[in-house]
């Protein structure tokens, strides 16, 4: 299908099938690993983490690679009052009932033609971003740029960092070998490039629910 990933239903775990690369399944599959194993993300609630693509607008290289979207408001508030007005976030539900906290996408192509230690890098800086409270908000930095501190460059350090230590803890091959590829690759061997895909949470007004 040209350089488009295709879409699947949400809530099907299979990282490989006849149809092609099942690229969400795979990423989640690695995060729920991580998760597990290093310590600074044991706090993260991956069935509550909706892992999903979105397609690059254009083809180039620079640009958004990944982005995570907090459910809830600061300190895991269901409500904000923006312009004089109470707004609260659209909820999503995961397969197995839960409630999602946070939207994990990744913009392909142009996250998978990146160098194999970027890929690896950009997973655990969105990982990085959930709060330490799970509460739906991210980690929250002091002063005005709060979402990465005073300069991103030491936040993508701390990621940096974080990967490293999961490559160091030996996981197994299968969960990470893929990012070997860029998207081309994976086509050509799967066939086709694949995941769930989630439309963007919708701010609705109280009043109006």
């Amino acid at each position: 299908m040209g350089g488009e990933a295709r879409r699947r239903p949400a809530g099907v775990l299979q990282t490989r099938s006849v149809e092609g690369f099942d690229f969400t399944s795979a990423i989640a599959a690695l995060c729920i690993h991580a998760c597990q194993e290093v310590d600074v993300l044991r706090h993260i609630r991956m069935p509550q983490v909706a892992v999903g693509f979105r397609q690059a607008r254009k083809a180039v290289s620079h640009g958004l690679q990944a982005s995570l979207t907090p459910m809830r408001f600061e300190r895991g508030a269901i409500e904000t009052i923006r312009r004089g007005k109470r707004w609260t976030t659209q909820r999503i539900l995961a397969p197995n009932g839960q409630e999602v906290l946070y939207l994990l996408n990744f913009y392909l192509p142009r996250f998978l033609n990146l160098p194999f230690d970027e890929k690896l890098t950009t997973i655990f800086h969105e990982l990085w971003h959930i709060g330490p409270e799970f509460d739906g908000d991210l980690r929250r930095h002091e002063g005005r740029c709060y979402v990465h501190g005073p300069r991103q460059s030491d936040f993508d350090e701390v990621a940096r960092h974080i990967a490293q230590a999961w490559m160091a803890g030996d996981p197994p091959r299968e969960l990470w070998v893929f990012l070997h590829d860029d998207f081309s690759d994976l086509k050509a061997r799967y066939g086709s490039v694949y995941g769930a895909r989630f439309a963007a949470p919708k701010l609705i007004p109280v009043d109006q629910r």
